[in-house]
């Protein structure tokens, strides 16, 4: 047996893997409520994070050099996440039908069109490794003597995890002048940009703004083989909806 042969009977090993976890996530209702779930779980600590953070003033100056750095901070390891998700093939496992659920987004990347706190609330549901940091900044902020710019950091990181997926949807589905504007001023993602995670490979992670691509694309260059020739291929004999995306349902 070639080389090539043992590489066809893996592709289509995953691809079968692939079609019997998405055929799971399509028939099983648990998947989808799960996913509700670690959205409510999500939305609700970031709420209870500000409120926290409310407790503490911490000065006009500091709040606003808070905010860029969490700013910053949610791009990047929002991007990590991505980049770690976008090469997970474990089709099998628990979390199987999830992740193959993840990578239809590069099968067709538009989204249903959906007011913009629903796609705040239901992308957060995708989270699911959100809900564990959350809990663990609301258990710190009862911890004696933690700095309150500390806590406003981590209340700002929870909501802008969420607002990068927002910033994600309107690069794919909004063609509005601010939208535009905001994203060429790099405080949303710019769709230029973006445009290189779906043309090209192993690029153009991070999606709030897309300030910290260049450190994350050292990262997925040093560590991770890409998704053209892997994940991506994983879908080619799946037959999408008609709504175009499972995880809108």
């Amino acid at each position: 047996m070639t080389n090539k042969d043992t590489a066809d009977d893996g592709l289509r090993l995953k691809r079968a893997q692939f079609n019997a976890a998405m055929a799971l996530y399509e028939g099983r209702r648990r998947y989808k409520v799960f996913g509700k779930l670690v959205a409510a779980a999500n939305v609700s600590l970031q709420a209870f994070l500000v409120y926290r953070a409310s407790a503490h003033s911490i000065g006009a100056a500091r709040q606003l050099l808070v905010f860029a750095a969490a700013y910053l901070a949610a791009d990047f390891v929002n991007g990590l996440v991505h980049m770690h998700t976008d090469c997970m093939d474990d089709y099998e496992s628990l979390g199987g039908p999830l992740i193959a659920n993840f990578h239809l987004h590069h099968k067709r990347p538009r989204y249903q069109d959906h007011p913009l706190p629903f796609v705040y609330f239901n992308e957060s549901g995708s989270k699911v490794w959100l809900v564990p940091c959350l809990a663990a900044a609301a258990l710190l902020s009862y911890a004696p003597g933690v700095s309150p710019a500390l806590v406003w950091g981590l209340a700002y990181f929870g909501v802008l995890s969420s607002v990068a997926e927002v910033s994600h949807y309107l690069a794919h589905n909004s063609t509005s002048r601010w939208v535009l504007l905001l994203g060429r001023a790099r405080l949303l993602l710019d769709k230029r940009l973006h445009a290189r995670h779906h043309l090209e490979d192993n690029v153009s992670y991070t999606f709030l703004n897309a300030l910290t691509d260049p450190l994350a694309d050292l990262v997925a260059k040093r560590f991770y083989p890409g998704y053209k020739r892997g994940t991506d291929l994983h879908y080619g004999n799946y037959e999408l909806p008609p709504s175009g995306r499972v995880n809108e349902a």
